[in-house]
This record gives structure tokens, C-alpha cells and sequence, in this order.
């Protein structure tokens, strides 16, 4: 069993009931080694309680999905936070997916995003590019449509961050595949090992 490490926290949180159910939700995340990425109550199929997750290297398989739908039933059914009934859906972020940590934007780095801002940054709200640079603090983008009179790079700080999201070409699929790839064979890798010690 790994160290508890102190989770990194999320830069885009919920407001409103999605809050109280985050709050609900993401210390059994956290205490079952998986990230809360998001919570969304939907008005789909009546009412629906999505729940976007995955693990600390950006997977998330359909067997993890099961175990976090399983551990966290109970407990919402004990807070009972919701007076309707609702569907419970738990899924991984998928590829274009919602840019919520600094470490996202680090992971990413080289990929087109779609970013909002709460504040004006350089006279805008609403940009899209490349992240060409990652600091404590922000985040460069090299813009793909530029104004007349605009810089062809804008820096947005964190703090200013209202919603990000990655935007599906065929070079992020490429690396998703490929970093998947890589964090299954080194989770065998470290099955493996697990077995041979209790062995």
C-alpha cells in the first residue's frame, strides 16, 4: 500500500448541490487512491449524478468504474443529499477531457485546450490553443486564432481559471493511447512485483 500523499486539489470546483455532493464523494475517492475530476447532477433519464474520475496517472478502466459506483452508493444513500431518485453514472474523463488540475495542464502540455475565464484576461474571457508553457501560477497558450492587435501567446493565471477543457485531434489521441499504454504496463509491471513479494 502506497503513503497517503495529500491529494493535489482541483482549480475548477462546483457550486450548489454538485458542491455538497463533491464534498460527499471525493474523501471516498481520495481514500480509494482515484481523483474526483467533476460532479454533475443531469435532468437525463429523470436525474442523473455523473461522477468523473480516474487514478493519479490518468487511468480509469470499466472494472474501476464498478468499484467507485460500488463505494460510493452506500454513502450517498446514507447523506441522502438528493430528495428524487437518480441514476448513478461514473465514468473516466475521456480524452477531450475537463482540464480541473495544474498537473493537467503540465500532462497536456503540447495540446489544444479551450479555456474560460472568470475574469477579463487581455480583453477576453473565452480562449483556445496550444499550452506551450505550465508555471505554479499559470499557463501560456499559443493562441490558434489571433485578432488584429493581439499577442500570439497570452499567460492566464490559474486563479483565473473558470473551465478548461481539451480539444480532440488526432495528435491527443495518439498520446492518450499512448500514455494509457504506458500506465497499464507499468500497473501490470507493479502487479507483478506485488505478487512475487507476497509469493
Amino acid at each position: 500500500m502506497s503513503e497517503q500523499t495529500v491529494p493535489e486539489p482541483r482549480l475548477i470546483t462546483e457550486t450548489g448541490i454538485d458542491q455538497r455532493l463533491a464534498e460527499i464523494i471525493e474523501p471516498v475517492l481520495t481514500g480509494m487512491d482515484y481523483q474526483l475530476v467533476r460532479v454533475r447532477l443531469l435532468n437525463q433519464n429523470g436525474l442523473t449524478l455523473q461522477i468523473m474520475c480516474e487514478k493519479p496517472d490518468g487511468t480509469m478502466t470499466v472494472e474501476d468504474c464498478e468499484k467507485v459506483s460500488m463505494a460510493v452508493s452506500p454513502v450517498l444513500d446514507v447523506e441522502d443529499p438528493l430528495d428524487k431518485a437518480y441514476h448513478l453514472e461514473v465514468s473516466s474523463p475521456g480524452i477531450d477531457r475537463p482540464m480541473v488540475r495544474i498537473s493537467d495542464f503540465r500532462r497536456w502540455q503540447g495540446h489544444l485546450v479551450k479555456v474560460e475565464t472568470s475574469i477579463l484576461v487581455e480583453n477576453r474571457k473565452r480562449f483556445r490553443g496550444k499550452i506551450v508553457d505550465v508555471t505554479d501560477e499559470g499557463f501560456t497558450l499559443e493562441r490558434d486564432q489571433i485578432a488584429y492587435g493581439e499577442e500570439p501567446t497570452v499567460k492566464i493565471p490559474f486563479s483565473t481559471l473558470a473551465e478548461g477543457k481539451l480539444i480532440l485531434t488526432d495528435d491527443l489521441i495518439r498520446d492518450a493511447l499512448k500514455a494509457d499504454k504506458a500506465a497499464r504496463a507499468a500497473a501490470n509491471q507493479n502487479d507483478e512485483t506485488d505478487g512475487e513479494e507476497d509469493a
